[in-house]
């Protein structure tokens, strides 16, 4: 059976459909994951202090600082992607990030004007922030309510294709610079080049997303005029459970996200001993390995159901955390590639699914809020802290498993949350209440 939004979706729309929402999460991601590979390098820009701990610790303050302004950001656009059209936000939250990010290239050093430096570092990272708490909720609204229901969590999939694609080109764009530029010459100039790259992909994006069309959820929505009210309002008074669980969820994704694609480039180099060059090689590998992987976990979770993908992926998690680090502190080359990539390959039982099942739960007039604010909240309580928090654990008890451990407790608070959730495979959108 197919929707009557469904049946109006031709293959070249969808497939429209489905770059432009993914091409805005690739330019989010690429600029956050430059910003997590270049940290040892902006601590020394902007945040000269002569213990090199303490300038890393104000570099992961700053990125943790950003997050805060997600939630608000989710808030926004999620009730003007509810009343307006999901079309409206991508366009909005895109020329946001890259343009912030752009200018971030352009900002003098600490050397250069002192105090301001930071502050203005600052600054971007909160418009960057801002525009973040935007997209998720956005892309992954649009993804879903335009793919046809029986290949819904393939369709969705393709949402973290597109952040791992802009993982991908940043540690690419890290290896590039690492092999062609000095370390001096990139303390100098070289790391603006990859936050200056932002600005081309984001009129790349600009572009593609002024192109699409609105979602026939929406406009269906919108012919019986009850795109109205206050989104945000709906998913806090009716639907709390369903955004619990969707937050579970997120927590379970993003949290091994981050530990695995973010935070552990600069851990091996820092804490394992691993050179720059090889933890870039080693999240590159990663990258590719997750990127083949995740439409293959969507497509799974379309045929067996969203909840067993995701539970058996918290519960390897959970009995394969520590052993991968073990591994890692073996210190060769051989034992951090095979570690990372196992690491990827169980985060993709989670990134390759949440996006649909979240979206599956939450009605159409409220479900860019639901999407947005669930990812959000969980983004900035449990994930902008996790560079610092882990960076400051380490240094203060030695324990070089304490990724591990953190990794660990996002399993269980997942689990919690999916033990309590539906199956949501294959739900007719347009009837979603959000009301089990």
């Amino acid at each position: 059976m197919t929707t009557v939004a469904e049946q109006q979706v031709d293959a070249a729309t969808l497939r429209r459909s489905l770059i432009g929402g993914s091409i805005g999460v690739l330019v989010h991601w690429y600029e956050w994951a430059i910003y997590a590979y270049l940290a040892s390098t902006i601590a020394v820009v902007f945040f000269p202090e002569k213990d090199a701990t303490a300038g890393l610790l104000a570099t992961f303050g700053v990125f943790a600082v950003s997050f805060a302004l997600r939630p608000i950001g989710a808030f926004v656009f999620g009730h003007l992607g509810d009343r307006i059209g999901r079309k409206t936000t991508l366009t909005v939250v895109i020329l946001m990030m890259s343009g912030a990010t752009f200018i971030l290239g352009l900002l003098p050093s600490y050397g250069t004007i002192g105090l301001l430096a930071p502050i203005l570092l600052i600054v971007c990272r909160l418009v960057q922030g801002l525009a973040a708490g935007g997209e998720f909720g956005s892309a992954a609204a649009y993804m879903a309510e335009y793919s046809p229901r029986r290949h819904r969590g393939f369709g969705v999939s393709w949402i973290e294709v597109g952040s791992l694609m802009g993982f991908l080109l940043a540690s690419l764009t890290v290896v590039a610079l690492n092999a062609f530029v000095t370390d001096d010459q990139i303390h100098s100039w070289g790391w603006r080049i990859p936050f200056l790259i932002t600005g081309v992909l984001g009129v790349i994006g600009f572009y593609i997303r002024q192109r699409l069309e609105d979602t026939p959820e929406f406009q269906e929505l919108e012919e019986k005029d009850k795109a109205q009210g206050s989104p945000v309002k709906e998913v806090l008074r009716r639907h709390p459970r369903q955004l619990l669980q969707a937050a579970g969820m997120q927590i379970l994704m993003n949290v091994t996200f981050y530990v695995v694609l973010v935070y552990l480039l600069s851990f091996q180099e820092s804490e394992l001993g691993y050179t720059a060059g090889d933890a870039a090689t080693f999240s590159t590998v990663a990258s590719i390995v997750a990127m083949i992987l995740v439409p293959l976990v969507g497509a799974l979770s379309d045929r067996v159901g969203r909840k067993p993908v995701m539970i058996t992926g918290g519960v390897l998690l959970l009995v394969l955390a520590i052993p991968a680090f073990l591994l890692m502190r073996n210190g060769t080359y051989m034992s951090g590639m095979l570690a990372t990539c196992l690491l990827a390959a169980l985060l993709t039982l989670s990134l390759g699914v949440h996006a649909s099942a979240a979206a599956e739960l939450f009605p159409t007039r409220a479900r860019q809020s639901g999407l947005s604010i669930s990812y959000s909240l969980t983004a900035a309580i449990f994930v902008g802290t996790v560079p610092y928090v882990l960076t400051w654990l380490i240094a203060a008890t030695g324990n070089t498993l304490m990724p591990a451990f953190y990794l660990m407790g996002a399993a269980v608070l997942g689990l919690l949350a999916l033990a309590t959730m539906p199956e949501t495979r294959g739900a007719d959108l347009s009837r979603v209440e959000g009301t089990r």
